[in-house]
């Protein structure tokens, strides 16, 4: 009886553990949750690289002076979520998501309808980019004179996970000094 019920237990705990693993989600090879719109992949070089929908950006790793992730508010409706890469020589890179502050109030009275508004526009904004060919949620936005920068390139991500899952790569191929190439597909 003692042993049947010790088999039993270790059934349980075996099929626990299995289901435990089953929910695991995949990881890039970082430890991070893979995410099935980005690509990690370590290079055997000594460069990170970059594929965005709006461009390529590459760049030794020995030239990286800094790296940042940080969030801040735009003109007071706008969330922007922004990587930085400070390198040695004339440019700063920048990788951005922008999301409206309505984003966090869904579902809160006056804020479920701007949420709703704001919905509205970008189902408007996909429909443009099927017409035209362009995607404006990979477009960077500049207001001028305002925001243009010299010497400083810049790059738009359709979201924070995308935005998360290129910061966690930056941060691998410096840390480790190995080559890494990061593509959002």
């Amino acid at each position: 009886m003692f042993k049947k019920s010790i088999l039993a237990v270790i059934l349980v705990l075996s099929a626990v553990f299995t289901e435990i693993q089953a929910q695991t989600p995949p990881t890039n090879g970082t430890g991070t949750p893979a995410n099935p719109k980005t690509d990690d992949s370590q290079q055997p070089n000594r460069f990170w690289q970059a594929s965005v929908g709006g461009g390529h950006y590459m760049v030794a790793l020995e030239r990286i002076s800094a790296i940042s992730r940080h969030k801040y508010l735009l003109d007071g409706g706008i969330a922007v979520d922004e990587v930085t890469v400070d390198a040695l020589g004339q440019a700063l890179v920048r990788f951005y998501f922008l999301a409206p502050l309505t984003d966090s109030m869904k579902g809160t009275g006056t804020g479920a309808a701007a949420a709703r508004l704001v919905d509205r526009g970008r189902e408007v904004l996909d429909r443009g980019s099927e017409i035209t060919g362009s995607n404006p949620q990979n477009m960077v936005i500049k207001k001028f004179p305002e925001t243009t920068h010299a010497r400083e390139i810049e790059y738009r991500v359709e979201s924070a996970e995308e935005l998360g899952a290129l910061y966690n790569s930056l941060r691998t191929a410096w840390e480790t000094g190995r080559g890494r190439k990061f593509t959002i597909k």
